[in-house]
């Protein structure tokens, strides 16, 4: 059964209007399965305001209101128990009310944009893709207006955000290998199938990232300052007061990056899919052609300032590492090694080691000076390969942002 009437398109500037066509294909009443009856009515509700010929302020106001209460009924079902048992629809039924709360927020003249992209960014974390992932097309078409609205203000903050922070002066003794012009047939023939990490220096430096359009701080700014994103707090995930808030990207860099030294703690934006968040990002860089299966990729990216952690741990996947802004110190450790760096017993962090890399407890574990490994420097343009199940662990030397790419 649909509603059998069109879609009110004409409640929207036209702008937004051409970035709300899928919406006319909202079938109703809602029905989605393991949802409350009471939920599925309200979403009814609300999908009909915005086919409705006389759609008033008031109805608006009505739907608004509707639309936070299924939103906190929505939050209440998926933070009970465990996130990988949260059933589907009902991040499906938190997007669709975040759909509708943006709608409401885009028909009404005096919305604050900033909440409403700050209503799309918390359907994309929190809910799942609907509509061509619409409210990440909503998200960007409201961001780029409200950066163009406030460009002179982002202008006159610019001279914080450019720093020039100066990297360790490290020593290096058992160095990473260096490959240039590496055809993808010797990287699988060399390195793949042997399982050896080497550093391709030359394979992304034609990213419009790193060439036509170089990313910088204020780059990230000008195209995503008002984005909400999921920041870890602490230097490293294993730390007893390790927690997530989450902030705009704006904030993030005001608070963890520009104002570091007036901090206790540390923020970082650690592995986030911001590309499926941030699409437009997406086009300023492109998947390595080492990666040989390309339609089954995950993609994080890590932004922060000097003396982010990710502490020693191993992935099950290839993993190419590629370093966009900054440097990194990296030090990795064959599968081999593993006896000598005592893995965590609990299962979510069994993945991770209990040698704090920074301060080794070699009373506590003695066996670690024995454990042999490989090292470097990762500079923006290069990237890292390292293969499955090897160890290794990460500290940003100055302001710096990544990308894995995980297969």
């Amino acid at each position: 059964m649909t509603t059998g009437g069109q879609f009110r398109f004409d409640l929207f500037e036209s702008n937004i209007a051409t970035v709300l066509q899928d919406c006319s294909y909202i079938n109703l009443p809602f029905a989605l399965p393991g949802v409350l009856d009471e939920v599925n009515d309200l979403l009814t509700a609300c999908g009909k305001y915005f086919f409705q010929r006389s759609t008033t302020t008031t109805d608006l106001s009505e739907c608004e209101s509707s639309a936070k209460m299924i939103l906190d009924i929505a939050w209440e079902k998926m933070n009970t128990g465990h996130w990988k048992d949260v059933d589907t629809n009902w991040r499906y039924v938190y997007t669709l009310a975040s759909l509708f709360k943006v709608l409401c927020l885009l028909a009404r003249s005096d919305s604050n944009k900033i909440d409403i992209i700050k209503a799309c960014d918390m359907g994309l974390l929190m809910g799942a893709p609907l509509m061509k992932n619409i409210l990440s097309r909503i998200a960007s078409k409201v961001s780029s207006m409200t950066i163009m609205e406030k460009n002179q203000d982002f202008i006159s903050k610019a001279k914080k955000w450019k720093m020039s922070s100066v990297s360790e002066d490290i020593t290096l003794k058992n160095e990473v290998k260096e490959e240039k012009d590496l055809s993808q047939d010797d990287f699988i023939k060399n390195y793949m199938e042997k399982s050896c990490p080497v550093i391709l220096t030359d394979s992304i430096k034609n990213w419009p990232a790193l060439s036509t359009k170089p990313w910088s701080i204020e780059y990230i700014l000008e195209k995503a300052r008002y984005r909400t994103v999921p920041i870890e707090i602490g230097s490293k995930y294993t730390d007893d007061k390790w927690t997530q808030k989450l902030m705009t990207i704006e904030d993030f860099v005001e608070k963890y990056i520009t104002n570091k030294s007036q901090q206790k703690e540390i923020g970082y934006l650690a592995q986030h899919s911001l590309f499926d968040q941030i699409p437009e990002l997406f086009e300023d860089i492109t998947l390595p052609s080492y990666i040989t299966k390309k339609d089954d990729v995950n993609i994080s990216v890590y932004f922060g300032p000097d003396g982010t952690i990710s502490p020693l741990h191993f992935d099950h996947k290839y993993n190419l590492l590629a370093q966009v802004m900054g440097e990194k110190y990296i030090r990795i450790y064959s599968e081999d090694q593993t006896e000598f760096l005592y893995p965590r017993h609990n299962t979510w962090l069994s993945n991770t080691s209990q040698v704090d890399m920074d301060k080794p407890d070699l009373d506590s574990f003695p066996l670690f000076p024995q454990a042999t490994y490989q090292e470097c420097v990762l500079k923006a343009g290069q990237l890292l390969f390292i293969p499955p199940n090897f160890w290794h662990y990460v500290r940003s030397l100055n302001n710096s942002l990544s990308i894995s790419f995980w297969w």
